[in-house]
């Protein structure tokens, strides 16, 4: 009688997991916006400006969407729309199923969080101060924060690991500790959705990859609808679930990077003299035009970065070139037609003196 009840008892606990782990299943990539035919732009007492029309497009949970485009192309004024910041002049907006426009202030402030491209321009202010205003759609007309506020805005700190920040004054942070102090902000309102405005604009390169590392991560865990405008493609190329390419010509085309390499369509939209996609990795790439060749043998990471040095120097280095001089790299150094070189700097050098026809150095 014992073992029939334990084994009731674990067939409804283990039914009741299969039923979470069904549900939690569902969560994960839920369509959370959909954009049918929207044109956007600014209405003005003749003829409205349109900036950009005809999108289609969706957004999801769990996913990291970055919107690249050219100056110009109407990016600003796609996130201002979906913000409710501007109105839609044509189609419609439907936010986790509900049109835009039905949405209250309230109903919105607690559905779509904002981080905006402007410098936090703060003083006297502290971090944790700043990070609990995203607690404001929670706290009424005093905006006193309860236990229960509180400890989400601590939650959201220690989320970006700023917690050591939470007494400084938000002007003597640096740009890339603001930028973490409201990402912290939006995170600590508690919304499905997420849009930044050029979140790595005035960052330094390990900061904007931290920053856009952060952002995919908040993503995926929290499982957020996080989309971003971004001029640096490079790391959206690498980092992003989903790419939404817009050009006023070109319209608007998505799909995550790996599609849009495969099938054309970075190239097409990106498409620049001196620019070339390289599609076996994924990324743009200088195109450099080689004046002359010649021999260049090895392998590793140093003769890499041989190549490398002389392509910049318009040099194409090539194990099949006919050349009278010949450079074989080695673990340790390079070979010049036998003679040893051991910095890259060196072998340019050599290199640049053998095409100007002057005498090599000695060794």
């Amino acid at each position: 009688m014992q073992k029939t009840g334990f084994l009731l008892t674990y067939i409804n606990n283990m039914s009741q997991i299969i039923v979470f782990f069904r549900t939690f299943a569902k969560m994960k990539h839920t369509e959370t916006i959909r954009v049918c035919n929207l044109s956007t732009g600014y209405r003005n007492k003749r003829n409205p400006i349109i900036v950009a029309r005809g999108i289609n497009a969706s957004l999801k949970s769990g996913e990291l969407t970055c919107l690249l485009g050219p100056n110009g192309a109407g990016k600003s004024t796609l996130l201002r729309t979906l913000s409710a910041f501007q109105p839609a002049l044509e189609g419609e907006i439907r936010l986790m199923g509900i049109p835009l426009t039905e949405y209250t202030e309230q109903q919105l402030a607690t559905t779509v969080g904002i981080v905006l491209t402007e410098r936090c321009d703060i003083h006297n202010m502290t971090v944790e101060a700043l990070v609990g205003m995203g607690r404001s759609p929670y706290t009424g007309f005093w905006g006193k924060l309860s236990r229960k506020d509180k400890e989400r805005v601590e939650e959201s700190m220690e989320w970006v690991k700023i917690g050591n920040l939470r007494n400084r004054m938000v002007q003597t942070l640096s740009d890339g500790e603001r930028q973490k102090v409201m990402i912290a902000k939006a995170l600590a309102q508690e919304t499905p959705v997420i849009f930044l405005d050029e979140p790595t604009a005035f960052l330094d390169y390990p900061s904007k990859v931290e920053i856009m590392q952060l952002l995919h991560e908040i993503a995926k865990v929290k499982d957020k609808t996080i989309f971003l405008s971004t001029h640096d493609m490079e790391l959206a190329l690498q980092i992003a679930d989903q790419l939404w390419l817009m050009d006023k010509q070109k319209g608007i085309e998505t799909g995550n990077p790996e599609d849009l390499s495969l099938n054309g369509s970075l190239e097409r939209f990106f498409r620049h003299e001196g620019i070339v996609f390289d599609r076996e990795e994924g990324l743009f790439r200088i195109d450099r035009k080689p004046d002359t060749s010649l021999r260049l043998t090895g392998e590793g990471t140093r003769f890499h970065m041989a190549r490398k040095a002389l392509l910049r120097n318009g040099i194409q280095g090539n194990p099949e070139a006919v050349s009278p001089l010949h450079i074989h790299v080695t673990d340790n150094c390079f070979t010049i037609n036998g003679r040893i070189i051991h910095t890259v700097e060196d072998m340019l050098l050599e290199v640049e003196n053998h095409l100007t026809g002057k005498t090599m150095a000695p060794q």
